[in-house]
């Protein structure tokens, strides 16, 4: 007869398989993790650039937007510049442009003056003429009045106060009247 020999293995099997597994297991385990790192780690570098690379263009944005806020108030300094250059401009072709009307309004001034008036002050503001002055008598300061109704460079003369005042006369009085000042025409001049 023939003997067979049969081979018991002793060392249960399953364990063996189960060991296989788990060794497979945690070899794969190893490579997804050590995957899962260099993912991480290569995400992180990816991320870290991007923020390095917005915050390049940040600051680059911040200093062109300082510089050109710079420009724009040098902008508006030479803006204000240029209106305060041209209200001189206007103010000295105003004075030029009067210069004559004014020299005008003195030398007819002193043509309507009556006898026995004399001024103390002028004041001129925009077109009213204010002055003050000195009368031998009230009918003085009539005929004063009526000269600059009759005189084509003055309008709407009137007096606004009158004080009697002893020191230059017995019927002496001080007063202030107001008129308009008007350029004529050509023709009336």
């Amino acid at each position: 007869m023939r003997t067979v020999n049969y081979r018991i293995n002793l060392l249960p099997w399953r364990e063996e398989r189960r060991m296989g597994k788990k060794k497979t297991f945690l070899q794969v385990l190893a490579g997804v993790l050590v995957f899962a790192v260099v993912i991480i780690i290569g995400c992180d570098r990816y991320f870290n650039v991007a923020i390095d690379s917005q915050k390049a263009r940040n600051s680059f944005l911040s200093r062109e937007i300082k510089e050109l806020e710079s420009q724009i108030s040098e902008i508006s300094q030479l803006r204000e510049d240029h209106e305060k250059l041209l209200a001189r401009m206007t103010v000295i072709q105003n004075l030029q442009g009067n210069r004559p009307i004014i020299v005008r309004l003195f030398d007819e001034m002193a043509k309507q003056l009556a006898p026995g008036v004399f001024f103390t002050s002028l004041e001129l503001q925009g077109k009213v003429l204010t002055i003050e002055g000195i009368a031998e008598s009230n009918t003085q300061i009539s005929t004063q009045l009526r000269n600059f109704t009759d005189s084509n460079w003055f309008d709407k003369p009137n007096v606004t106060e009158i004080q009697a005042d002893q020191r230059y006369g017995r019927q002496a009085s001080r007063f202030v009247l107001s008129v308009e000042q008007s350029v004529p025409r050509k023709s009336d001049s």
